[in-house]
């Protein structure tokens, strides 16, 4: 089982994630040693999907009550990396130690370049519920445009086959924080007409800054943290 009970060095790991999924450790950049098995019994086990299925099912509720409109501009906006899509194959890897162990992004970039990213099975289930309820999806990811094609092709072989917009960091915004980044991508989705009613992700800064829409889903993350 997860190991729950205080390590060597006092820290309790359950309780460290907690802490990180509630944004009290801000700049946590390696999970820490003692906790790597812990976040890999999370992650691989029962736990992690059942807190999945629990985001998915609240925002399924949530977007049920909502009355959508005809004119096409009620959407959900959703993240790909550990939302839609799960690094965790990459993330598993030794070397990786699920976030324990530094890596660097050419690595990471060369196994998002496969393709191969599952579906986050219950993030596919609310997708197919949001559609069946006539929201249009915005895919929103602070990935480079680089990735662009082959994340399209790994979104639709999974399942997510339709979509109103999917935005990706151009050029220009290459080093621009990820919740500034969102923000301006949302204000200028509003701009266009469109009211965010639900918005998807498993980082604070997908969740925070202006136009966040009238809900916001926190997917679990305890492997790394993104500004």
């Amino acid at each position: 089982p997860a190991k729950t009970r205080p390590t060597s060095s006092g820290l309790n790991c359950q309780s460290w994630r907690l802490s990180v999924e509630t944004r009290n450790f801000i700049d946590s950049k390696l999970v820490p040693k003692e906790c790597a098995a812990y976040v890999r019994v999370y992650m691989q086990g029962t736990q992690y999907r059942r807190d999945c299925d629990m985001v998915a099912d609240i925002a399924i509720q949530y977007a049920k009550t909502v009355k959508v409109g005809g004119d096409g501009k009620d959407i959900w906006v959703l993240d790909i990396d550990e939302t839609a899509l799960s690094n965790l194959p990459f993330y598993s890897r030794p070397e990786i130690a699920f976030g324990a162990k530094p890596y660097n992004w050419t690595t990471l970039g060369m196994w998002m370049k496969t393709g191969k990213a599952p579906a986050i099975p219950s993030v596919l289930r609310l997708y197919k519920e949001l559609i069946a309820m006539r929201y249009k999806i915005v895919f929103m990811t602070g990935q480079p445009e680089i990735y662009k094609v082959t994340k399209i092709s790994n979104l639709k072989n999974v399942g997510y086959t339709t979509w109103e917009n999917i935005i990706f960091k151009s050029a220009s915004d290459r080093g621009t924080p990820t919740k500034i980044f969102k923000s301006k991508k949302r204000k200028e989705l509003e701009a266009q007409g469109y009211r965010i009613i639900g918005n998807v992700g498993d980082q604070w800064g997908d969740l925070m800054g202006d136009s966040t829409g009238k809900r916001t889903f926190k997917m679990p993350n305890p492997m790394y943290t993104v500004g």
